[in-house]
């Protein structure tokens, strides 16, 4: 397994990234059943460094991004193998995970990110409308928070957003303004 002058680990291919993110998840103190995690790498996610998948049958899957890797760097990996840990944590302790006030302890003791450095830039970015108000929510594709945003609100203080198409600096607050922005953009879309 490569590594450079200083012992950090550079792999060149996903196997050895999953060789070193089982290696180095041992070193973490944090009481979860490492025998009983799958380990993947997931060549298509784009938009999260990692996740943590529990099935009631099979267990906990900890699944990491190349391209997050590529992007960042082992620091970043690192970072996720220990935020993905606390999720494998919470899994095997209570059946359930999150980023709640449990979680947060447990990363704390980890030093672990509540949220891990997204590595794409989002297509959609969603503000909330009101003075004060510093919610933002990034978006990769046109889902319904997207096409509809008259219809759902502000992740903090419950007003009205508005949605910007990443690309040109368009917005809009409803289903016509998207669907409007979207015809005026054409291929630019």
């Amino acid at each position: 397994m490569a590594s450079d002058s200083t012992g950090t680990p550079e792999p060149d291919s996903p196997e050895e990234l999953l060789a070193w993110a089982r290696t180095y998840a041992r070193t973490v103190d944090i009481d979860v059943d490492l025998d009983a995690v799958g380990w993947d790498v997931s060549k298509h996610a784009r938009r999260r460094a990692g996740a943590c998948r529990y099935d009631h049958d099979d267990g906990v899957t900890i699944v990491l991004s190349w391209h997050s890797y590529r992007a960042h760097g082992w620091a970043e990996v690192a970072d996720t193998v220990r935020h993905e840990l606390v999720h494998a944590w919470e899994f095997q302790q209570f059946g359930e995970s999150g980023h709640g006030p449990r979680f947060e302890r447990q990363a704390d003791a980890v030093d672990a990110p509540r949220h891990c450095e997204p590595f794409a830039d989002p297509r959609y970015v969603l503000r909330c409308r009101t003075d004060g108000c510093s919610w933002r929510a990034r978006r990769y594709r046109a889902s319904k928070t997207v096409t509809e945003p008259a219809r759902y609100r502000c992740g903090d203080c419950g007003a009205r957003y508005v949605v910007e198409h990443a690309g040109s600096g368009r917005t809009w607050d409803d289903g016509a303004g998207y669907e409007r922005v979207r015809a005026e953009l054409g291929d630019d879309w």
